[in-house]
């Protein structure tokens, strides 16, 4: 009896079924990204490091926006 799958046993699986589960999460983490880019494009005047906080926001998934909302927006407040 084997008990490990294989790549064969992950062709059978209903993405579908998953969907309801990660739909949220992605809705979420692109709400994210939408919010923290609408703010340093307003404040972007005011800001220092405007290319690397848009490749943070852009690249690292949902921490950068977390990142950038969280540090980012205190470097504004510092002026």
């Amino acid at each position: 009896m084997e008990k490990h799958y294989g790549f064969n046993d992950l062709m059978n699986i209903d993405i579908f079924a998953f969907l309801p589960v990660i739909l949220p999460f992605m809705a979420a983490a692109f709400l994210l990204v939408f919010i923290a880019w609408i703010d340093l494009y307003r404040h972007r005047k005011t800001r220092d490091n405007l290319l690397i906080w848009t490749a943070v926001i852009l690249f690292v998934s949902t921490i950068g926006p977390i990142l950038y909302l969280v540090i980012g927006r205190k470097e504004r407040d510092r002026l």
